[in-house]
């Protein structure tokens, strides 16, 4: 008879089309059904566990069936599951925003709710083209940096970087240019992204709408991390030359750099802050796009279609979300989160030191709760990241690798045995594919 496991994985393959997934691997690739989750395990159907050492895709912060998390959205549940945010309100979405108001930057004034990263990106790019306009300028071009990534939609991919995305697409992609992100996390190489910054913004800064970015490290584009002054830097510039700056915030918001936000690092306030990921401590899909009132109150005025914000998601502000989110900052308030992650981030910065031995290591980076391994002497055809998460999931472990970069990003409840664990099977992984 059929595991329970394995009916699942059948039953699944015969209807499911998967998020950034050659359906065909599974000819080959276990699917590896799951039943339950608690704290940093996740639990398949034959009670095999795995230690969710990427937090299911960034989302979540402080492990799977949190009781504090779970508390408030049962109780959310019985009282309202959603209504429009058209016309409509509900307490969890006003004292969510408040309480957003009161942790971001602090020129960030007022919240637009929407459904997910993307979604949050989309409208934040909107949102921007569309002030300028109101404010009786065109300017139909949107600035980000080299090896950026910022969602899958039309409008986040345009502003995107990564090829193994974006190229499909091309033809059908808005206006956009790139910038060089700092080559590493050095200040010299903050400067010297700096000044090619200004030199476009000299040339071109009567056309462009706003720069936006992943302040401090670039997700999908393998981890890449730059120094904090390149940020002071571009938010001094795009006040300069009167374009809108937009951090995105989406991966590294919430703690995952150290501060709750990594724009904390260089003191400043942009004009637009994406959030989600981790703002639900990865219960449900939540986004929101934070801004000054000198953007809210462009659009202000007597009704008028051509100059009124008009972009919506059926399930803006959800209460169910918002909930969750509200739970979520609860465990910030009532927990020194943040300190209990610098010793953590201590600890995984010395177990980082063991991989300094193996040959095909081209560099460690670390940043807060994000570490990355980079291996080089490979293409893309070898697959060595794939390779590496079949390993690991054999020893109770789920990496999933940017194509040659090992990364870990837990959640912040992780033991210290289990960052033993996750580093130990990471280490084992990549000595035994690549020897």
């Amino acid at each position: 008879m059929d595991s329970k496991n394995s009916v699942m994985m059948q039953r699944d393959l015969e209807v499911i089309w998967h998020p950034c997934t050659q359906m065909k691997d599974h000819e080959t690739l276990p699917l590896i059904p799951i039943k339950s989750g608690k704290g940093v395990y996740l639990y398949d159907f034959e009670g095999n566990s795995y230690i969710d050492a990427v937090s299911s895709w960034w989302v979540n912060l402080f492990g799977h069936a949190n009781e504090t998390i779970n508390k408030k959205i049962k109780e959310q549940i019985d009282e309202l599951e959603h209504v429009l945010l058209a016309g409509f309100t509900h307490e969890p979405a006003i004292e969510l925003a408040h309480k957003l108001v009161n942790i971001t930057p602090e020129t960030l004034k007022k919240v637009f709710y929407v459904d997910n990263g993307s979604s949050a990106v989309e409208a934040a790019l909107k949102m921007s083209y569309h002030y300028h306009l109101n404010l009786g300028k065109r300017k139909p071009l949107f600035l980000s940096l080299t090896n950026s990534y910022h969602g899958e939609t039309i409008g986040a991919l345009s502003v995107g970087d990564v090829s193994l995305y974006k190229e499909t697409y091309e033809p059908l992609l808005i206006a956009n240019m790139q910038v060089p992100v700092p080559k590493d996390q050095s200040l010299d190489a903050a400067k010297d992204a700096l000044k090619i910054l200004e030199e476009v913004l000299k040339e071109r800064a009567g056309e462009i709408a706003a720069l936006i970015l992943e302040p401090l490290i670039q997700g999908a584009g393998g981890m890449h991390m730059y120094h904090s002054d390149y940020l002071r830097g571009a938010r001094e510039l795009t006040q300069k030359y009167d374009i809108h700056l937009i951090a995105d915030e989406i991966m590294t918001g919430f703690g995952r750099t150290g501060k709750m936000f990594a724009c904390e690092y260089a003191n400043i306030s942009p004009d637009f802050m994406t959030l989600s990921k981790g703002l639900t401590g990865g219960y449900l899909p939540l986004s929101v796009v934070m801004t000054t009132n000198s953007v809210y109150n462009a659009f202000y005025c007597d009704y008028n279609e051509y100059k009124a914000f008009l972009h919506s998601h059926s399930y803006t502000g959800n209460p169910l979300a918002c909930s969750a989110a509200l739970a979520t900052l609860e465990i910030f308030e009532q927990n020194d989160v943040l300190a209990e992650n610098e010793k953590k981030q201590r600890y995984i910065y010395e177990k980082l030191k063991v991989f300094k031995s193996l040959p095909h290591v081209k560099e460690i980076r670390q940043q807060g709760m994000v570490a990355a391994i980079e291996l080089k002497g490979y293409e893309v055809k070898d697959r060595i990241g794939l390779r590496i998460y079949e390993y690991a999931l054999t020893q109770g472990v789920l990496l999933r690798p940017l194509g040659h970069i090992i990364y870990f990003m837990p959640p912040y409840t992780i033991a210290y045995d289990e960052i033993d664990k996750m580093i130990q099977v990471a280490y084992n992984g990549i000595q035994r594919i690549t020897s």
